[in-house]
Parts: structure tokens; sequence; C-alpha cells
């Protein structure tokens, strides 16, 4: 899904509208969410023919590190042009906003987020097909993913290796020597499955749980998991393949997100959007039971010569205090100073 939100102010507010070209309405229902903002923000379909005639201003703030500040980066341009393209930061200050820009973004987040109707009766027959009680895991181990993190692995099968050669191409190779252990260190290399099994296990998460598995097309090495928790199960073993392959990678990542909001618990081996979404949902709704494993602790200790039970005793020592609490992490304003 594209990320393109076109912004016209015009006498002092705003119209947002991206339905047309980002994908948003082959996912959420378009219509509720003009509704829903009703109050907080005007929303549109279409631009009117005297502003779509002209070309925006483009304002890119996804890519800025740190914290973003929208009235500093992208107000100016905004009063400037009136009417400007942004692709939206994931990481924002939000104390400088005023509170009805808070309780607009909180409205957007929690309560004007609807599946379309076709998804939404999708995903209840994919939730009433899972065996109860269930874990929903989203795992990143897909040849785009990996080839983007640029880390090393070791041992993959001849035919993950392939792929992720294919995508890597020449741009994406991977670190070597010192750089690639330091890489490494800081967390950014994704779980393999058996690493993301080995942390279960040292969770004492059961080997007979039921898991959902969450995850794009085209994962690689998942016997890694499933060869030591068996009660795996994916939407495209538990839906028709007349419901699972009209489908495509929006449509099905949202059949994980509305999965995952509605799990008995729910870990990541990743913290991207839908990771940070989930969390904040189920934060929302009182489901506690998240965490997301620790791919910078996993590597740390590795690289320290440990294994077995060592390796496991500290990775519980890691993830004790987040396992414990069990709590996803969420929009704080939209906790403290709104009802919505």
């Amino acid at each position: 899904m594209s990320n393109d939100i076109q912004i016209y102010l015009c006498c002092h507010f705003i119209v947002i509208l991206s339905f047309h070209s980002s994908g948003f309405s082959d996912v959420f229902d378009a219509d509720y969410f003009i509704t829903q903002m009703n109050g907080f923000v005007n929303v549109v379909k279409e631009l009117p023919p005297e502003i779509s005639s002209k070309e925006p201003h483009r304002v890119d703030c996804s890519k800025r590190k740190g914290q973003f500040d929208y009235i500093e980066s992208v107000l100016p341009f905004l009063l400037k042009y009136h009417y400007v393209s942004i692709t939206p930061a994931v990481s924002q200050r939000r104390d400088r906003y005023p509170k009805y820009a808070k309780a607009a973004l909180c409205q957007a987040c929690y309560r004007a987020l609807k599946l379309t109707e076709s998804l939404e009766k999708k995903a209840n027959k994919l939730l009433e097909a899972i065996p109860k009680p269930f874990l929903s895991l989203h795992l990143r181990f897909e040849p785009d993913m990996v080839a983007y993190s640029q880390c090393q692995y070791s041992g993959l099968s001849p035919t993950s290796m392939k792929a992720l050669e294919a995508a890597r191409g020449d741009d994406r190779k991977p670190w070597t020597g010192e750089a690639a252990r330091i890489w490494r260190n800081r967390g950014k290399c994704p779980l393999t499955p058996n690493e993301t099994a080995f942390i279960l296990q040292a969770l004492s998460i059961p080997t007979n749980t039921n898991i959902y598995l969450a995850a794009g097309d085209g994962l690689m090495e998942i016997e890694g998991l499933t060869s030591i928790y068996s009660n795996v199960v994916t939407k495209s073993a538990l839906l028709s393949g007349e419901d699972f392959e009209t489908m495509h990678g929006n449509t099905k990542a949202a059949l994980d997100y509305c999965v995952s909001i509605n799990s008995d618990s729910y870990m990541a081996t990743y913290f991207g959007n839908m990771d940070k979404m989930v969390a904040a949902m189920r934060a929302f709704k009182g489901l506690y039971k998240t965490l997301f494993l620790s791919r910078r602790a996993f590597a740390e200790f590795t690289s320290r010569g440990l294994e077995g039970k060592p390796l496991m005793e500290a990775l519980w020592k890691a993830h004790k205090d987040d396992f414990i609490k069990g709590r996803g992490s969420a929009l704080s304003d939209c906790f403290c100073e709104f009802k919505l």
C-alpha cells in the first residue's frame, strides 16, 4: 500500500485525500472512515477540479532520522503551497500537537478504521477456523526482508539461498567481517524461524501451542519452526483456494492484522508498522499478552559464544520483564487525555 497522502489547505481547515491511489479502500471501509472522522477533520475521496489539475508540492518525511516534527518540517510548505503530498513519518513528536490534533490522531487510529465487508467476513471465517487458544506469531524471514537487512546467514537451504540472491541483486550485498558483526549486534538482522523457535522455548512456550503464522508470501526456512512447534496454521491452509487466491499482499496483511488484534497472545520478531498497529490496538482493547522478541539480545548472546541452556537462560532474563508484564505499546495520549 502506498503511503502517499495528499493534503490541501483551504480557509484554515485541511482536506485529506488518499483513497484514489493508495489502496486504502482495498482494505478499509472508506465511507466509514470519512463518517467517523467527521468533526475531527474533513476527508474527501476526490479533490475539486481547480486543485486536482495542479501538481502538489511533495514532502518526503519517511526517511528522516529521529523524532519527526510535522509542525517544523511540513507546515511551512503547506502554508506556502496550500497543496502538498507527503509520505508520513513513522516516528513523530507529539508533544507539540494541539489537543484537537491529538484527538484526531487517536480517532483515526482506533475508531475510524474498519475492514471492508468482504475482508471482515474472511477474517471472521479465519478466526473461527483457528484452534483455540492460540498465539499469533508475526515472523519476518522473506527473501526481500532478509536482502534488505544486508545480513549474512549460514546454513540456509539451497532453495533459500537462491531466492535470497535473487532478492539481493547488485545493490543489497551483505555486510562482511567486523561490519557484519557490529550490524548484527545492533539487532539489525531478522530472526530465522529456527532462532524464533529457540527463543519461544527459552520463554517456556509449550511446543504444542496453537500458533497462527502471520507472515508474508515466500517465508524461508519455515521448517526450523514447524519441526519444533507442530501446531502451526496459516491463512493459506485455513481459507478455501478461491478465498485466498483472489487476495493480494495488502489484503492478506489485513487478515493477519485482524487475527493478531484478536489473538490470545501476540509475538513478533520485528517491530515494523504492522507490529506497532497491532500492539497499540491490543493495548487499546485491553489485550496485554504482547511481546516483541529481541534480535539484539539474541545476537549479543550468541556472539559471546552462549548456546544451549546458558543461552536460553540469558534470553529468558532479557525478555522477562516484558514477558511478565505482557503489555503492548500504544499512543499514550489516547489513553490519558481523551475518551473516544
